[in-house]
């Protein structure tokens, strides 16, 4: 089974422990052994659905939207993308250069067309800009891709 992985960046901790919850929640049926994990691995559900599947024994393969893309991620966050990207089985790369919202929405394509199943950590609403986690669900969708919707009851952005 290959799983995707999209979501809201900048959750509230209290989101986040829920989301953690969910995730877990969205692999208990998996058999992890056979498990891929494809993510681009930004701050947020990208990361910890990788954390996830590493810590259960599966794999992490990661897509890279554009070759500034790290350094377009908080610098709190580079250690574990850092971390990350070295455990990841496969990186795969748009060949963009620029790390802007048509590389982040090529990456979720990309990102898109190599799974079973997309996960999306979404409260519903519009996409605030171009390539948001509604682009990358409604890209999905059109492509006949399953989307799991995880977003906890009541939450904010």
């Amino acid at each position: 089974m290959r799983i995707g992985i999209t979501g809201h960046r900048g959750l509230t901790a209290e989101v986040e422990t829920q989301v953690r919850q969910m995730l877990v929640g969205a692999l208990a049926g998996e058999d992890l052994s056979a498990l891929t994990v494809v993510s681009c691995i930004a701050d947020g559900p990208d990361s910890w659905l990788a954390e996830i599947a590493l810590e259960r024994g599966g794999q992490l393969e990661a897509v890279i939207p554009a070759d500034q893309y790290r350094d377009s991620l908080p610098g709190s966050h580079h250690p574990l993308y850092d971390r990350l990207l070295e455990s990841a089985s496969a990186v795969h790369s748009t060949g963009l250069a620029e790390s802007d919202s048509a590389a982040h929405m090529a990456g979720s394509e990309m990102l898109v067309q190599q799974v079973d199943k997309l996960l999306a950590v979404w409260d519903g609403l519009p996409a605030r800009g171009y390539g948001g986690t509604a682009d990358v669900v409604a890209y999905a969708r059109r492509r006949g891709v399953p989307v799991v919707v995880l977003w906890p009851q009541g939450a904010r952005r």
